[in-house]
């Protein structure tokens, strides 16, 4: 079946501004102490870290000189998810494995502070990174890739609307052990109807003084017609 569509652009090494978070290109001067801090203190990064193939990191010095690296990096394309209340990076995520001749990127290395769990922030650096992708640089898929053992990351692709599609069997080696690894995706033509429901789900209306949702994302995104 042709296609009427032209290939996909690259991205570019620029800031994503939202409401709440700022999405900036790495810079390993700026955002080295405080995502080291974010990722870290507490013995977070045992946590954090369990189903990347890199960390925690021994030390400072130790992150500096692995941050350094992705930040030399255009595919994966790294970016720091900064707070714009307390102007603090809180968590990192990527765009990588790009293939603009076939429209199809993905989204990984992704993880989040424990302050920023779980918190309407972390859904809009998703909302971000997708808008970018589809609206922007027109990729007809977008992919997520992870360790199949992860479930707050499963949890996460679907609630974030993509699709799951399988398990890949001994896809990766990873810190000596093998990887089995769960794919997700969202094609273009879903895109419309689940940016209409982050765009709904992340509208100060659907929050309460405390800063609780009304409405879940799933919920909003069901409530859409197909």
């Amino acid at each position: 079946m042709s296609l009427d569509w032209k290939p996909a652009r690259l991205p570019a090494r620029k800031t994503h501004l939202g409401a709440t978070v700022r999405l900036e290109p790495l810079d390993p001067g700026r955002h080295a102490q405080p995502l080291y801090s974010a990722s870290h203190d507490d013995g977070a990064g045992e946590v954090l870290f369990r189903h990347l193939s890199y960390g925690p990191f021994v030390d400072l010095d130790d992150f500096s000189a692995w941050l350094d690296e992705r930040a030399a990096s255009t595919d994966p394309l790294f970016f720091a998810i900064v707070d714009r209340e307390s102007r603090s990076p809180q968590g990192m995520a990527s765009l990588l494995r790009m293939a603009p001749e076939h429209g199809v990127i993905e989204i990984g290395h992704i993880w989040f502070s424990p302050g920023l769990q779980r918190t309407r922030k972390a859904t809009e650096a998703i909302y971000l990174m997708a808008t970018h992708v589809f609206d922007d640089l027109g990729y007809r898929r977008f992919e997520w890739k992870c360790d199949s053992l992860n479930e707050p990351s499963r949890r996460a692709a679907e609630r974030f609307g993509f699709t799951f599609e399988g398990v890949f069997r001994q896809h990766m080696v990873v810190k000596g052990r093998n990887r089995d690894s769960a794919w997700f995706s969202i094609l273009d033509g879903e895109w419309p109807r689940i940016r209409s429901a982050f765009e709904a789900w992340l509208a100060p209306e659907n929050f309460d003084a405390g800063g609780r949702q009304r409405q879940s994302l799933s919920a909003v995104r069901d409530a859409i017609p197909r």
